[in-house]
Formats: structure tokens, sequence, C-alpha cells
């Protein structure tokens, strides 16, 4: 295999050095498989936030996502199939809600497998070591443990290199964790206390409800990014939009359920007032930037290339992009409403817009106002939403994964996209990211969209099952969620290549993981590990020198735990 490795021997590529993301463009080496994208070949060269081993450190630039990495489960159901399957009109999932598909996770998969899987191969695809990640931060609302943190199970991955100096820990709300792991990353390398490395952000979840009508809002995946400075993918720099309040929307006060108390209707206000706040911040920040910066203009949608949002269901995050036109509408101190883009709309120039959450009226004509703005900025973000559901932490990422998935890297060089992340309870923020202008062939950028540009192809390599066979599912981790000395029922074989899951649980909560082979042909051994090449250590962007010495990795079995190891 070529995974890690200064010289990469796959037969495709040839011996000898390769290019450092060959990202897919080479058939798959031998024992590599069509579910997960061919690992990329190792080159001595500096990531993106690299510097020149005698250069001086300075205030970082350009700090933000370097890559990416996507995990969605190997099995889902068809909205239209539920439908039918649970009784209700045809088109109240796939139509009202606007949902194609819904991942789900057996009992073989939990928060911790789903986070092993998608660091090892972020790590793995981009020749990581790592020696070169001093933060690690979680974001997951899906607790299997009120004590211990995922972050501390991931770092038995760390464990060959030696490296335990890696800060951060898990952080919890909602969705928004995710988000706010992102932030304490991006903080973190801009602060005094950055020591050059990178920072790995990992955000994962199992969505999963009770019977009825919240079920097929459902959904599970993890996205993992590493975090540095020189990104493709910059955070814009005091250009955020926070609003956090009190309520009861959504919760988990049972510790011994999956389940959450929804109150749906409370859900989407929540929702829809916090974009509102947040918009409203962000807009007062940009524009105070530009008139510093000497721009004579006021912010508005049109201002963004992208525009994305946590997607509960794809029909809320079409709803929302009509919302902030809404916003941008009733902010103008005179929009033409005889012509243009608020052609029509005089009628709702006086409306306040925390009297219209649920105004049908306002919403149908912000729908049809904002229809091609949703087509340019929004709908190709949906793509893992429509297709896999709601994964919550996740969820807005995966949507930022979605649009660098289906543009060029030409499309996407020098556009802003605009984020919003909303967890309820509530907490939700509103930021931007800008899009380098460099879109050369070798350029990070666009290693990052080839990256990706797999993931339909990921989405279709998934397993179908019936309604019926979910559900079962769904009530085998009903009456074994959080029990002791348990051996997982379903099986092995179904999840993808190279994807970690667990083997029991013993009498103590100790829970322990064994990793599928990358060989689809082989037998399915724990994570055997056979690399035949010295293993690339890739230094960390301000350090001449990695911690550890490159070794030789012989066979060896993978076996993890959360407890004792």
């Amino acid at each position: 295999m070529c995974w890690g490795a200064w010289d990469c021997r796959c037969p495709a590529v040839g011996a000898g050095r390769g290019n450092f993301f060959n990202l897919g463009r080479h058939a798959p080496c031998a024992g590599h498989v069509s579910h997960f994208p061919p690992p990329f070949s190792c080159s001595p060269f500096r990531m993106p936030g690299s510097v020149p081993a005698n250069g001086v450190a300075t205030w970082p630039k350009d700090v933000g996502i370097i890559a990416m990495e996507v995990y969605i489960p190997s099995q889902y159901v068809e909205q239209s199939e539920l439908e039918t399957f649970d009784g209700v009109d045809a088109g109240k999932y796939t139509i009202g809600l606007g949902q194609a598909r819904m991942g789900f996770c057996t009992d073989r998969e939990d928060i911790n497998s789903l986070c092993l899987t998608v660091v090892q191969r972020l790590m793995e695809r981009n020749c990581l070591s790592y020696d070169s990640i001093g933060r690690l931060e979680v974001g997951t609302e899906t607790i299997i443990d009120k004590s211990k943190s995922v972050k501390t199970v991931l770092m038995q991955l760390f464990e060959e290199s030696g490296n335990t100096d890696v800060e951060g820990i898990d952080t919890t709300n909602a969705c928004y964790g995710g988000t706010a792991a992102l932030f304490n990353a991006v903080n973190w390398v801009e602060s005094s206390s950055w020591d050059g490395r990178y920072a790995l952000v990992v955000s994962g979840d199992i969505a999963v409800y009770a019977t009825g009508g919240a079920r097929p809002t459902g959904g599970a995946g993890a996205v993992a990014m590493l975090v540095g400075p020189n990104a493709p993918l910059a955070f814009d720099r005091g250009l955020r939009g926070t609003h956090m309040q009190h309520a009861y929307d959504f919760y988990k006060p049972d510790m011994v359920s999956e389940y959450p108390v929804v109150d749906g209707k409370l859900s989407i206000q929540c929702y829809l007032s916090a974009l509102d706040r947040c918009y409203a911040v962000y807009r007062n920040k940009i524009n105070a930037q530009w008139q510093r910066e000497g721009v004579d203009k006021r912010f508005n949608l049109e201002d963004f290339g992208y525009m994305i949002f946590h997607s509960p269901y794809c029909k809320l995050v079409q709803k929302s992009l009509a919302r902030l036109l809404l916003n941008d509408f009733l902010s103008h101190p005179n929009p033409n409403t005889d012509s243009g883009l608020y052609s029509g709309l005089e009628a709702f120039r006086d409306v306040k817009a925390e009297d219209t959450y649920f105004d049908r009226d306002v919403e149908k004509a912000f729908l049809k106002a904002s229809a091609q703005m949703f087509e340019q900025k929004t709908k190709a973000s949906l793509l893992v939403s429509n297709q896999n559901g709601n994964m919550y932490t996740p969820s807005v990422y995966g949507c930022l994964a979605s649009v660098l998935a289906q543009h060029t890297a030409q499309q996407l060089a020098g556009q802003r996209v605009g984020v919003f992340s909303y967890g309820s309870g509530f907490a939700a923020t509103l930021y931007s990211i800008r899009i380098t202008q460099d879109a050369t062939p070798d350029s990070a950028l666009e290693k990052l969209v080839a990256s990706l540009s797999d993931l339909q192809a990921r989405l279709d390599s998934r397993m179908k099952v019936s309604p019926a066979v979910f559900a079962e599912n769904m009530k085998l981790r009903e009456k074994t969620h959080h029990l002791a000395n348990y051996v997982p029922q379903s099986s092995v074989e179904e999840l993808f290549p190279g994807t970690w899951y667990l083997t029991r649980v013993d009498e103590k909560h100790r829970r322990q993981y064994s990793r599928r082979s990358l060989n689809d042909d082989a037998p399915l051994e724990a994570g055997l590990v056979t690399s035949t090449t010295t293993n690339e250590h890739i230094p960390s962007p301000a350090k001449k020198i990695p911690r550890m010495p490159a070794t030789t990795a012989g066979p060896a079995v993978v076996s993890m735990t959360n407890g004792d190891h």
C-alpha cells in the first residue's frame, strides 16, 4: 500500500516518488476498493501551512481549513419507501422535508468508531504524521459516557507516534458542537498558545428518533477538518454573528436513551429567529469593516458566492435562504418592488420579521423571489443532506463538502461562503469563509476539491435496505444502547473497508474496536496493517523536524478500546 509512504509503489503510478494528493487521478491500487477513494501517493513536500525551515514565525495568515474528510455509513433507507412503510401520504418526507435517503448505523458503529474512521482516513489520505497535530477537538452530541471524551479514545491513533502533547477536548451543544470546536481550533492557531502544528477538528453524530414524525429527519456521519495557516478556505477575521438563548426546543434529558425530546414548532421558530439575529450582527460587522476600508456599499445576500446552512432537513434550508432575502428586503432603505429581485413584494414592506416565522404568504412570496438564488448559491450544498440525512454536528460541514465536491477549483476561487450553524437549546453563528484565488493545478484548493470529487460515488456505493430492516436496526439499537457485557449482532461485512467498528462492550462498559481490512477480498481481521514502505512524517507548519523519526511498520493487528490500554 502507498498510504503514508515517501516512496509510492502503486503500479498505476509507477515505482518511485509520486505526487502528493494524486487524488484519484490514477486507477485504484491493488487492494483498494471503490467505496473509499484510492489513497494518495506521498512525496516530500510542504503542506499549505508549512513555512521554510529558516522562516521567521509571524502572525499566521489565512487560517482555515486545509483538508477535509467525510464519512457516511454504508447503509441507507429510501424515504419514499419509508413513507409507504409508515403509512403517511406520498411526498410527506420526500417533498415536505426534501429528503431522498437516510443513512443509519447498526449496533456495530457508535460515535467512537465513526470518529476513529474519519480521523484515520484523513491522516492516511493526506500522508500526515500524527506528530504534526497539536490540537484535536471533537464536536458531538452523541454521548455514550458522561465523563470520558471521544477525544481520549481517538488518542489511541497517536500512540505509535508517541505524540501525547495534543490539546483540545469534546465540545457539546446539540448540532453546534462542531462549529464551536472549529472556532476553538482557529482561535488556537491565531493565538500565543500555537506551537506551529496543525489542529484537527472532528464532528460526528448518530441522529436517531423514536418511531413517529421526526424519525425521517435522522442520519449519521462524521467530518474531519485539518486547520492551519495559508489555508485554501480561510476564515474571515472578525466576521461572526452569534446568538445564544435559552429554550427547550430539542434536548436529551434521558441518559439511558438515544432519543431526544423535540418541540418541532418551537425548534423551527428558534432556528429562524437565530438566523435573523446572526445575519443582522454579521451584516453590521461587515458593513463596519467595509466602511473602514473605504468600500461604499451595503452588504446583502448577493455578496455571498455560496450560502450554506445547518440542515435538519433540506426544505428548511430552502426556507432559510428565503428568510435571509426577507431580512435584506426589510432592511433596505428603498427597495425596488417594480422590477428585479424584490418585484411584487411591496405588500410585505411593513411586516415584522418576528411575526412571520409561520406566515405562509410571506414564506411563499420569498421562496419564489429567492428561487434562482437558491439554485446558484445553496442547492449544491444539499447533496449529503438529501442523500444521507441530518448528521447533527457535521451537517453544515457536509454541506460545505458538497459544494466543494460539485464545483471546480476555478469556479470556487475567490468566492465568499456564508455559513450558518445552529444547535438547539440554543446556540447559533453565521460566519464566512474566503476561498483562495489560487486555483492552479497543483494548488491547495485544487487538491482539496479533488479529494472530495468522488462524494457522489461514495453515496451511490452504499447498500439500500428495506424500511423493515431499518426499523429492526432501530429496535436493536434501542434495546442494546448502553448495555454492558454486550457483543454487537450486526454483520461486519456490510461496513465499508477501512471502517472502525465496535467488537464488544465488557462488564465495566469498556468498549473495544477493530478496523475492517482495507482489502475487500482479504479476511476480515482486526485491521491488519501491511505497509512495506517507510512512513512519511510530514512536519508541522512551523516545525523544522518531526518529533518522532520515521519507522518501518511491520504487520500488526490493530485493536482499540475506550478503557484501559
